[in-house]
């Protein structure tokens, strides 16, 4: 009597700048039966580039990568069939992340991301997101489940004219004093619609205002 074939392992790309996380998360992948650890990145360009060739079902994918291509954006990559070679038909990315605020949990749901887990999560917990990723099935951690629920129940105001004015004009570049001069109010006028634009983007520095407004085509 022959036995049953045991399921093919889910194929795992690690994308991680840091090596000790990528190091630690192999161990306990690899020792994990189900789990087979492919490739490692170290930066979203590497991911890129190893899921096309290798088409992993899961990428473990963090969201600050150094300084180049951030983890939203090699996401987008992955999941977008419009995106040319970088695009990996079949592949599920799971974010795994120290952040959890409503801004990058936001961009990665809507750049194409399965899940979303926290690190600070058991492993068990990491085991069964993984699983549901390579399903399909959305996966995420309690809080960052909660975090979307709250979203949804109380979305955030649409932005007004003049929001979207400075808003634009924050994506130039221009300080504060520049963009008062170039829209023709206040120095502490443009402070107050700077502090009303992050409350409804979720936001807490320019950088991020502009990154979030990217991702919703936002700007002018």
């Amino acid at each position: 009597m022959t036995c049953p074939e045991s399921p093919a392992p889910i194929r795992l790309l690690l994308c991680d700048d840091h090596v000790v996380v990528r190091a630690g998360l192999r161990a306990l992948l690899s020792s994990t039966d189900g789990f087979e650890v492919v490739a490692e990145a170290g930066s979203g360009e590497e991911a890129l580039a190893m899921a096309a060739r290798l088409r992993p079902d899961v990428v473990l994918m963090d969201l600050q990568l150094g300084d180049g291509m951030d983890g939203v954006t090699a996401t987008r990559h992955l999941t977008s069939p419009g995106e040319g070679d970088s695009a990996a038909p079949g592949t599920r990315v799971l974010v795994l992340t120290m952040f959890d605020t409503d801004a990058d949990i936001t961009r990665a749901i809507e750049a194409g991301a399965t899940g979303y887990l926290l690190k600070a999560e058991r492993p068990e917990e990491l085991f069964a997101a993984i699983r549901n990723a390579a399903s399909g099935r959305t996966a995420l951690s309690a809080p960052v489940a909660d975090r979307v629920l709250a979203h949804l129940r109380s979305p955030r105001p649409a932005l007004s004219d003049r929001e979207r004015d400075i808003l634009g004009q924050l994506a130039l570049g221009l300080g504060n004093r520049d963009i008062a001069r170039a829209l023709f109010i206040s120095e502490a006028t443009v402070k107050t619609h700077l502090g009303r634009i992050y409350g409804k983007l979720g936001v807490e520095t320019r950088a991020a205002a502009v990154s979030v407004a990217k991702e919703r085509r936002l700007l002018p």
